[in-house]
């Protein structure tokens, strides 16, 4: 769940808490059951095109970048953005061989783009402070016919799942950065009401909303195209 922090007294905290622990990280991303196929959904959804520039924000250890990197081709353009240092470093590693993928450690509510064809994030808006305002921009980057899409990990609401909801809770609470609580609270509860309001954020935004759940409905999937303006 690489992202940004809420507050600047967390920032530095998370910055540290996910360079200390981005190898650990990068073995999550890649190798969790089941994960891969969700990746390939979120991309799936994206739907980058040959020659485009897609962005993504909060790209951790850079687990989307080659399949990004594949849909675009060689005459497209993928920038990956993560605040923290760790990450930022593996990703460079992974895709230091490519031509037309560039890492940039960046803040995600500030990203240091003008524009872009396509833009996602997997796992870091229930990171930010104010999901749907940076959501919003991320939209404003992008012409009309331009996508984007989100994916993110919630307490499901699937009846016959809830019970797995105490395991999802401990989990957040092992993987979130040193003083969550204290800033946020039950950082469960604040996961959920942010996802809720970036996913929220890509509906009133967009139009051809597609809407998906997976993993027992912890696993959620939105993407949008940009209406003419």
């Amino acid at each position: 769940m690489s992202g940004e922090s809420d507050e600047s007294g967390g920032t530095a905290a998370a910055q540290s808490f996910y360079t200390r622990y981005a190898r650990l990280y990068d073995a999550v991303a890649r190798n969790t059951p089941g994960v891969a196929r969700l990746r390939g959904r979120l991309v799936d959804a994206l739907d980058p095109q040959p020659g485009e520039t897609v962005v993504e924000m909060g790209c951790g250890t850079g687990a989307n970048l080659p399949a990004l990197r594949d849909r675009v081709g060689p005459s497209g353009r993928v920038v990956g953005l993560d605040f923290a240092p760790g990450a930022v470093a593996l990703a460079r590693e992974r895709t230091a061989r490519w031509g037309n993928v560039a890492v940039a450690r960046a803040d995600a509510r500030h990203p240091p783009v003008d524009a872009a064809d396509r833009v996602l994030a997997a796992f870091v808006v229930g990171m930010l402070g104010d999901p749907a305002d940076t959501v919003r921009d991320w939209v404003a980057l992008l012409p009309p016919g331009g996508r984007v899409a989100l994916l993110d990990l919630a307490r499901t609401t699937r009846p016959l799942a809830r019970p797995l909801n105490l395991g999802f809770r401990a989990l957040v609470a092992l993987s979130a950065p040193p003083g969550t609580r204290r800033r946020t609270g039950d950082p469960t509860r604040a996961l959920d009401r942010r996802v809720a309001a970036a996913h929220r954020a890509v509906r009133d935004a967009t139009a051809s909303v597609a809407r998906s759940t997976h993993a027992a409905g912890f696993a959620r999937l939105v993407a949008g195209r940009v209406p003419p303006r």
